[in-house]
This record gives C-alpha cells, sequence and structure tokens, in this order.
C-alpha cells in the first residue's frame, strides 16, 4: 500500500525541482526526505527517481504517480469537508492569507461577518505574498489565500489548487493633480505617454504589482523611469501628492486619495480570487469564509 505522506513529499519534488526545497518547505532534513522517497519507490517497485550528481528528476512512471497523488490528495480533502460538515459545520482554526490592499480592506469585514455566523471558527490572518500562496496552501501552512493576477498578466491555475473569482478592480493612473488629464487615445494605454520622461513609484522588483506597471508602461511604448519603490499603495499615493512622481495603483489601493491626488481610470483590471487546495472548497469553515468575503465585498462595487 502505498503511503499518502510519501505521495506528498514526491508531489512537493515534482513541483519544487530539488530535495532540498522540499525539505525546507516542509520542515524535513533532505536526509528524511531522501529516505522516504526510497522506501515509496519501494513500495512502489520501480524506479521514481532518477539521480544525476547532486540533480533529482521524476522518471515516466514518477510522473504517473504524481499525477495519482493529485486525485488521492483532492479525495482526501473532499473526504475532510464531509467529515468536518458531519462534525457540526464551521468550526477551529482557519488559516487565511491575504495581500495587504484586501487585508486593509475586504478581509476585516469578513472576520466581522464570520464573528457573528460561525463563532466557533477561529480565523488567523497572515499577510503573503501571491506569489508564495501555492506552497503555504500545499505545504498545509494555509487554508485558504486571496490572489490577484490582472488583464496583461493572467495567473494560470496552480497544480494542486482550486480557484473561484471574487471581484474585479479597476486599475488607476495616480499622477499630482496639478499636472492635469492625459490626453484620450484610442487604446486607452497610449494615454500614458505624457508621463514617459516623468519619475515614476513603483513596487519591489519581483512583485506582481512592479511587473504590472511596467508592462502598462511597455504597452504604452516607455520603460518607466523609477525613482522610488514603496509596496503599500497609502504611501505610494502620498508620494504622488509630494510631486514625487506618477503610479498606477489598483482600485482599494486608491480608495482615500490624498487632495492633491488625480486618478485616471486605465483600460487594466486586476482580479482577485480565492484559492484553496483541491477538493477544499465544500469545506464547511473555507465556504464560510468565501461566502463572508463575497459579502464584504459588495460596499465597495467590486463583483466577480
Amino acid at each position: 500500500m502505498l503511503d499518502v505522506r510519501r505521495l506528498r513529499l514526491l508531489r512537493e519534488l515534482a513541483l519544487r525541482g530539488t530535495i532540498a526545497a522540499v525539505a525546507e518547505a516542509l520542515s524535513f532534513t533532505p536526509s528524511a526526505v531522501s529516505q522516504q522517497l526510497g522506501t515509496l519507490e519501494r513500495e512502489a517497485g520501480v524506479p521514481l527517481l532518477e539521480r544525476t550528481g547532486r540533480r533529482v528528476r521524476l522518471t515516466p512512471a514518477g510522473e504517473k504517480l504524481v499525477r495519482h497523488a493529485e486525485a488521492v490528495l483532492e479525495r482526501l480533502e473532499l473526504a475532510s469537508a464531509e467529515l468536518a460538515e458531519a462534525r457540526g459545520g464551521p468550526a477551529g482554526p482557519l488559516r487565511i492569507g491575504a495581500f495587504p490592499t484586501a487585508t486593509r480592506t475586504i478581509v476585516p469585514g469578513a472576520l466581522v461577518l464570520l464573528a457573528a455566523r460561525h463563532p466557533a471558527l477561529e480565523p488567523m490572518v497572515s499577510e503573503v505574498d501571491p506569489a508564495a500562496v501555492a506552497h503555504a496552501l500545499r505545504a498545509g501552512d494555509l487554508d485558504v489565500a486571496l490572489v490577484h493576477g490582472y488583464d496583461l498578466m493572467p495567473a494560470a491555475l496552480e497544480p494542486g489548487l482550486a480557484e473561484e473569482p471574487l471581484c474585479e478592480e479597476t486599475m488607476f493612473l495616480a499622477t499630482h493633480a496639478s499636472s492635469g488629464d492625459a490626453p484620450d487615445s484610442p487604446d486607452g494605454l497610449s494615454a500614458l505617454s505624457p508621463w514617459r520622461d516623468a519619475p515614476w513609484i513603483v513596487s519591489s522588483p519581483d512583485t506582481l504589482c512592479r511587473a504590472v506597471t511596467e508592462r502598462v508602461c511597455r504597452a504604452a511604448g516607455f520603460a518607466p523611469r523609477v525613482r522610488h519603490q514603496v509596496d503599500e499603495f497609502a504611501t505610494v499615493l502620498a508620494f504622488v501628492a509630494a510631486g514625487q512622481g506618477v503610479a498606477v495603483v489598483p482600485q482599494l489601493g486608491a480608495l482615500a486619495p490624498p487632495a492633491d491626488v488625480r486618478l485616471t481610470p486605465l483600460p487594466v483590471r486586476r482580479r482577485t480570487r480565492v484559492a484553496y487546495r483541491g477538493g477544499a472548497g465544500p469545506h464547511p469553515a473555507v465556504a464560510a469564509l468565501v461566502q463572508a468575503l463575497r459579502d464584504s465585498v459588495h460596499p465597495y462595487g467590486m463583483g466577480a
């Protein structure tokens, strides 16, 4: 009989690429991971891994077993959901990951609703960069997470996860009020051209927010001249109000802009989704959170 815990290790190896990465993510030692995978090979009766020096890759049999492992793990999540429902509905810890603008706007309202509707539920929120969500969910560090993508940069569904749409936001160009409006243009994005030589305020390197700003500017025919790197949108708008440059910000990051900031809608949308492990959607705690999030989005006028 194949051991489910070892199947999970094999799946993680397929996704992360190295035994060291699997060990770090799941709080094992590399030798322990290697031993468990070796035992799984003996259980399977066929080689699952090919070792070349320090590198390891899956054999064709290993790749087939990973596909079965995904199905097995999803069925286990479904079973867990049904058992939780039989125990009486939403209760106990629920680990939630969210990006900062959602943590400040959507999530507090959802927590209030959860407390009123399901007092036995214990939500625990952590701010997590969307890029780290998939691994955290698969490792069991999170149960549910909010992730986002953009029209110009749609995000592919990660293996082992399921998602459902939550809301859509308009993206804005934030400029100082004294700078005036951009001229209209047929495609909308070339209206950014008047700011090709302006200083830009962008997010940190290797973030999705930084990437979408660069993509929007490239679509308008230029690369942004980066002066400031700031991740928190309230601070970004304060810099814009101080005449320090221009920026691209999402609707949830621009709910109360300073008086000296002008917001110009762009033909780009940010789309937020709720992500969880495949099969976990029917879990009463997950379903309760999704409903609370949907209800807390309505006041912002941002349905999916």
